[in-house]
């Protein structure tokens, strides 16, 4: 038996739309196109073009109804949080937000002042972040935003386009659990949250799960592309869900980093992990594509070093990974997480002045930055490892690195150093991948996502890192602690 399915994959810095060939064999992936996602900055906010993201998807489109391909389904993974907010006549109020838009910093205190922090992480197990759906849309009431005025429904971004596709509104699991409004229990939006922003659950489209069909595309698209009534298919409509499910483990011993812009580092749960441990240490609860639980933390990934190749004029790794690997180890260690990292103006200043603030050696070349980042990002996924050992009840035996961020052969190395277990590298495309996986099921290629998992293992090239032990590593966790 073989398929052929259609991806779109969005995240915060680009796109792409991908044409997969799933068969007993393997996956034959291709790339249609790809595309910048910029964010646009007016009057002090920062917006996605969502119509800009709309185009590009029907050019992919196109691309597969001038090649004369049969598509079995569409699926659609962005980031979290973020969403468009449509009028009664189903028109767009305005563009959306960024989740890297400044209205939202030090929000959760409002909100909390009407239901308390505890009750909500109760509620939602949902890391508290001020981009969170729920700080936004208070933020938004509180700020009296026209747009919450006149809001008939709210759609996170795969759910907008798709609606766009198919007119149909739908609210997927996976990236509505990002908003920090589904109760972690009953995997429905929870009521009482809703109520609290002066919305209704019938302010959301249907609730539906990764593998149920949305819609078919509208006659209107199927005109424009030039294809026919084809379906569109709720996937891990989130994107981190969508690469977890591509992680080509054989066990349950292991451990997984998403490595982009975010790295986002966790293990699988059949059910939520909500107690003082996790609300303590900032622990998310959030949907997989089966209903299980993905125990993450969110930690600020590939951003530090993109935003300073952007100032340096976007030299290639290769270029900047070897003059890290001359630069002197552990000279300088940040916290990545921390808010001067947020969204600033210049990284590498940014960078500086944390280091100088906080009494570290201030790096000066670019080869100081980039070890800088890559050491620091090591150390910080050796604090969520550690803390990960203790809220699963299996023994952690591997770190599967997936996404872009595992090309990085010397991140991946230092990270193995850090941890002191095993990383595996692969699949690059993992986010495209448990897309297409998804749809697969769908199609009834196969019953669940551990068998379309053996199949990855088996045909995707992965490569593995094996710890290097030096007791450097142990001595510059304290420093970052």
């Amino acid at each position: 038996m073989k398929k052929t399915f259609f991806a779109v994959d969005l995240g915060a810095t680009s796109g792409r739309t991908l044409l997969t060939t799933v068969s007993d064999e393997g996956f034959e992936q291709e790339v249609l196109n790809r595309f910048p996602n910029h964010l646009i900055q007016m009057r002090e906010h920062f917006y996605w073009d969502i119509f800009e993201l709309y185009r590009n998807i029907l050019e992919g489109l196109k691309i597969v109804a001038n090649r004369g391909v049969e598509i079995e389904s569409i699926g659609i993974d962005t980031w979290g949080c973020d969403f468009v907010l449509l009028a009664r006549d189903g028109s767009f109020l305005r563009l959306p937000y960024s989740y890297r838009d400044p209205q939202t910093e030090g929000a959760p205190k409002y909100f909390f002042a009407k239901i308390p922090q505890k009750r909500v992480y109760n509620i939602t197990g949902i890391q508290v972040m001020n981009f969170n759906s729920l700080f936004q849309l208070d933020t938004m009431r509180r700020k009296y935003d026209s747009a919450m005025e006149l809001v008939d429904k709210v759609l996170f971004i795969p759910d907008a386009l798709s609606y766009m596709l198919t007119g149909e509104k739908v609210c997927e699991y996976t990236v509505a659990t990002t908003s920090q409004l589904v109760n972690a229990k009953t995997r429905k939006l929870d009521t009482e949250l809703v109520m609290a922003l002066g919305l209704t659950e019938r302010s959301f489209g249907k609730f539906v799960y990764p593998g149920e069909t949305i819609g078919t595309l509208t006659k209107e698209i199927q005109q424009i592309t030039g294809l026919g009534p084809v379906p569109v298919v709720a996937v891990g409509g989130h994107d981190t869900a969508s690469a977890v499910a591509a992680v080509p483990a054989t066990n349950t011993g292991f451990a997984y980093l998403s490595s982009g812009t975010w790295s986002l580092m966790g293990i699988e749960s059949p059910q939520p992990v909500i107690n003082d441990m996790t609300e303590r240490l900032n622990f998310t609860n959030e949907g997989g594509v089966e209903r299980n639980i993905r125990v993450l933390k969110n930690i600020c990934g590939m951003w530090l070093l993109e935003r300073c190749r952007l100032k340096w004029g976007n030299p290639p790794y290769a270029e900047i990974n070897a003059e890290a690997a001359a630069s002197e180890p552990f000279r300088s260690v940040i916290n990545p997480d921390a808010p001067e990292f947020v969204n600033p103006e210049d990284m590498e200043e940014a960078i500086k002045r944390y280091c100088h603030k906080h009494g570290e050696p201030v790096p000066q070349t670019r080869g100081q930055i980039t070890r800088c980042i890559y050491e620091s990002l090591a150390l910080r996924y050796r604090q969520v490892y550690y803390m990960l050992r203790d809220l699963t009840p299996y023994r952690l035996e591997v770190l599967h690195m997936i996404g872009g961020g595992c090309q990085n052969t010397m991140l991946n190395q230092w990270t193995a150093n850090a941890l002191g277990i095993p990383v595996i590298a692969g699949p690059v495309e993992a986010t495209a991948l448990g897309n297409v996986m998804v749809q697969a099921i769908a199609a009834g290629m196969a019953k669940d996502i551990k068998s379309m998992r053996m199949l990855i293992h088996k045909s995707i090239p992965l490569t593995t890192y094996n710890p290097q032990f030096s007791e450097n590593w142990d001595v510059a966790v304290e420093r970052i602690k």
